[in-house]
């Protein structure tokens, strides 16, 4: 038994973090030294109700309090003791989407999650009248796109908010979000780190002659950067959040963020020329910017960190899937001959195998696209492998153009940033499953980005942790540090993980293979055609 992390969460000195996924609900409980020392987790899925993905008000809830409850049984098992309470409490969860309300806390219509596409056209007409990328999953797509429908609610909306500004109202009684949730909102405004009063100004011209008894600014969180006061656990909040009643009121919640925020924490990027890139299920990149780009490109998503520092995202929905799918057919083949399976040793000698193929692959190519691909313009997906007679149909070949393609659209998005904007970055840092077969993965992106791409054990820890340091740096920044200071001294002291540099010919071959990739994409688009 670790007898100082007893010791840390009877005094109440833990600091806890939560985050919302979307197949996952975690907890982890740290101490003053930002060390993990309990979690705990809950398993949910989203619903598809009336064509929108939801999940019910009573999900997550339950699932809150499921998560808590599996955190307390941890926590009980290691050291033989109850929470009671704690030095701080954060809360984060997946970004975006619609939760609007009335004026006594009902909720109008079922939570409209990040994943809905049924916004274009509220998206392409704010993209237009703001001069400024709205994607279709940002909350002002949701809401514009209910005005255009004629959604009877609407009219009877008090407050419109995001799932954890939700779960933070609900325990702290304070309408507030993290700047880089509320990023996802509306756009901010980086010199007054709040959302653009010029675009607030457009949408409710825009939207006056409907006479709707509201103006956007007031039924927004009003914005808070990282480390603000974010208000306190109610009785009723502590109630909600542990149900067997052990934790008491009155401890600090940090402002609530979203998960792009909490994995920007995670592994250290919050400073200008700094980066990330999660790859798993879905794959998305966040660059800090040094400046504002010339021009709003429609792939590319301006959110901020969660001290209000601009970050150039771009998401694409496919990454793994189908390269885990064709694992499991070789996995399959394993099995009828007879061969034991490891999936470790399975998936550590394909991709090792993969590195021993030529830099462009041969010339094959893979579409990983399980599902639609917005940067590429795509809004259903067909998975296919294309070759031709000609081309070097190896297994190492086959195995590479499988893990290129699960960052390849990742590339064409950052390509503008780099080759078009001419961004500078010092160092990306790869967190996700995609890095958990050691180097591969990692010399894969360097040379898709041809930037070096660092990975550190701690960034397993995830979005919960991250949002854990965020409760930190509220309630453990003595010095008044910046939020990038004290990640830097308190949280990874000069441990920047490990790094792999692209080679020349890597980034050659990848950028072979994604002008052949581009040029085929007519095939996907036929092959989306037929069921």
């Amino acid at each position: 038994m670790n007898t100082d992390a007893k010791s840390i969460i009877e005094n109440g000195k833990a600091i806890l973090g939560i985050e919302f996924g979307s197949t996952r609900i975690k907890a982890v409980l740290i101490d003053p030294e930002n060390r993990p020392i309990a979690q705990g987790s809950h398993t949910w899925e989203n619903q598809l109700v009336d064509g929108l993905w939801t999940y019910s008000v009573e999900a997550i809830w339950y699932g809150l309090q499921d998560c808590y409850a599996d955190l307390r049984r941890n926590v009980r098992e290691q050291y033989d003791i109850e929470i009671e309470t704690l030095a701080a409490i954060g809360v984060s969860a997946m970004m975006h989407g619609y939760m609007a309300f009335d004026k006594d806390k009902n909720i109008l219509v079922p939570f409209r999650t990040w994943r809905n596409t049924n916004t274009a056209k509220a998206a392409a007409e704010l993209s237009d009248l703001f001069v400024f990328n709205i994607p279709l999953r940002w909350s002002i797509s949701h809401l514009y796109e209910a005005i255009l429908d004629n959604e009877e609610h609407v009219k009877d909306i008090d407050y419109l908010t995001t799932l954890a500004g939700y779960i933070h109202w609900f325990i702290t009684g304070e309408k507030v979000l993290g700047i880089g949730d509320a990023s996802g909102m509306l756009p901010i405004d980086p010199k007054t780190k709040n959302y653009s009063s010029e675009m607030i100004a457009k949408f409710d011209k825009l939207v006056a002659p409907r006479g709707f008894g509201w103006k956007l600014e007031d039924i927004l969180p009003k914005v808070l950067l990282a480390g603000q006061n974010a208000g306190f656990l109610t009785p009723d909040g502590a109630k909600r959040l542990d149900v067997s009643g052990h934790l008491k009121a009155g401890i600090p919640v940090c402002p609530p963020e979203g998960d792009a925020g909490t994995g920007m924490v995670a592994t250290n990027a919050v400073k200008p020329r700094t980066g990330n890139v999660s790859a798993g299920t879905s794959s998305f990149s966040m660059i800090v910017l040094e400046k504002d780009l010339s021009k709003p490109y429609e792939v590319i998503d301006i959110v901020t960190t969660p001290d209000g520092n601009p970050v150039a995202m771009v998401h694409c929905n496919n990454c793994t899937s189908d390269l885990n799918a064709w694992v499991n057919l070789f996995k399959e083949y394993q099995e009828l001959l007879g061969v034991p399976v490891d999936m470790n040793e399975v998936f550590g000698k394909l991709y090792n195998h993969a590195l021993t193929g030529q830099p462009d692959c041969g010339g094959l190519l893979s579409y990983n696209y399980i599902s639609g691909e917005p940067v590429t313009g795509l809004a259903d997906g067909r998975p296919l492998f294309v070759r031709s007679a000609n081309d070097k149909f190896t297994l190492a070949n086959f195995m590479r153009a499988n893990l290129y393609a699960s960052v390849g659209v990742l590339k064409i998005g950052n390509d503008i940033l780099f080759n078009e904007e001419h961004i500078k970055v010092d160092k990306i840092t790869g967190h996700g499953g995609l890095f958990k077969t050691k180097g591969v993965g990692q010399q894969v992106l360097a040379a898709a980005l041809n930037s070096p791409i660092s990975v550190m054990e701690t960034a397993g820890e995830g979005g919960p942790w991250g949002m854990a340091l965020l409760g930190s740096y509220l309630v453990n920044n003595d010095k008044k540090l910046s939020l990038a200071d004290f990640l830097e001294d308190k949280v990874f002291a000069g441990n920047a993980g490990v790094e792999i540099c692209p080679k020349p010919e890597d980034v050659a071959g990848f950028n072979a293979y994604i002008k052949n990739y581009k040029a085929c994409l007519p095939v996907e688009e036929a092959a989306v055609k037929f069921k």
